[in-house]
Formats: C-alpha cells, sequence, structure tokens
C-alpha cells in the first residue's frame, strides 16, 4: 500500500520524471529507468482520463473495476507488456473516511538497473490476446493472462 502523505500530483510526476524516462524501443514506446531502483518500490500512480467507452484506438487503455476505464497519462502510459515483468500496477482503495476512489499504482517487483526498460505483464483475456514479441526467455508467445494461455492454445490449428 503506497505510503499517504500530503505529496501532490505535481510532485508525484516530478518523482517519475527523475526515475524515469522515455524512449524509442522495438515495438514503439518505452519506459526506462534513469537509475538503479530497488525491488518493492512504489514508482508513482497510475494517472489519466477515466473514460465510459472504448475510444477508437486503445491500445493503452486499462480496465477498471465497475467497468470503467483509465486512459493513462505519460510516462506510465508507455510501459510495455513482457511474459518476465520487473514491475506490477495494483490497485489501493481509500482508506475509510477519505474520497471514495479506487487508485492504480505502479510498483517493482525486483531491482531495475539504470537504462533497464520497465516492464508489466498486462495479463489481457484470451479474447483479447495478440501475439508477442517481448522476447524474455518465458515468453508465452501470446500477451495474454497465464491462466488463460490454455484457450489460445486449444484454439490454434495443429
Amino acid at each position: 500500500m503506497p505510503h499517504h502523505d500530503t505529496q501532490t500530483r505535481e510532485t508525484g510526476r516530478a518523482r517519475l520524471e527523475r526515475l524515469l524516462r522515455i524512449a524509442e524501443t522495438h515495438v514503439g514506446k518505452g519506459v526506462f529507468a534513469r537509475r538503479r531502483i530497488s525491488s518493492d518500490v512504489v514508482l508513482g500512480e497510475v494517472l489519466g482520463t477515466i473514460l465510459d467507452t472504448h475510444p477508437e484506438d486503445s491500445s493503452y487503455v486499462m480496465e477498471l473495476a465497475g467497468g470503467r476505464l483509465l486512459d493513462p497519462a505519460p510516462p506510465l502510459r508507455f510501459v510495455n507488456h513482457s511474459c518476465d515483468p520487473n514491475c506490477e500496477i495494483f490497485y489501493w482503495e481509500a482508506e475509510p473516511g477519505e474520497a471514495e476512489e479506487e487508485r492504480l499504482w505502479m510498483q517493482t517487483i525486483r531491482p531495475i538497473q539504470p537504462g533497464e526498460e520497465i516492464l508489466i505483464d498486462y495479463c489481457w483475456p484470451a479474447d483479447a490476446a495478440i501475439p508477442c514479441r517481448c522476447g524474455a526467455l518465458t515468453c508465452r508467445g501470446w500477451i495474454v493472462d497465464p491462466a488463460e494461455r490454455h484457450l489460445i492454445e486449444e484454439a490454434e490449428p495443429t
């Protein structure tokens, strides 16, 4: 759970800019560490615009509880998928008495070296899966939730 303090969203963005940079990758834009980041560090809140319907280009949209959608703002908008991620996204619900809202945060799950790309596992449902080009030794071949990989295997021609 993120530490709750008086830090403003602008300060949070400034922190992200100090930690991360956007650069080109083999799949488009990506996010890279500017310096070493330890494991279990909350990088920041995934901020953006809440949408009611999928936009025409929904490449970056994240599904939230209750059917809502989040179109994330940079830099976290450009975090790419890997079957061997170094970060994860987690939900944090407000404490009783605070504004009733669910918030998304990104956290490291292992140490990250300077220049290393920040990566998460998108865990898409099988009906939205696309071929994966992450290049990880453990690549599933598809951007899909590991629990639904068998659904794609069953649908593949033999």
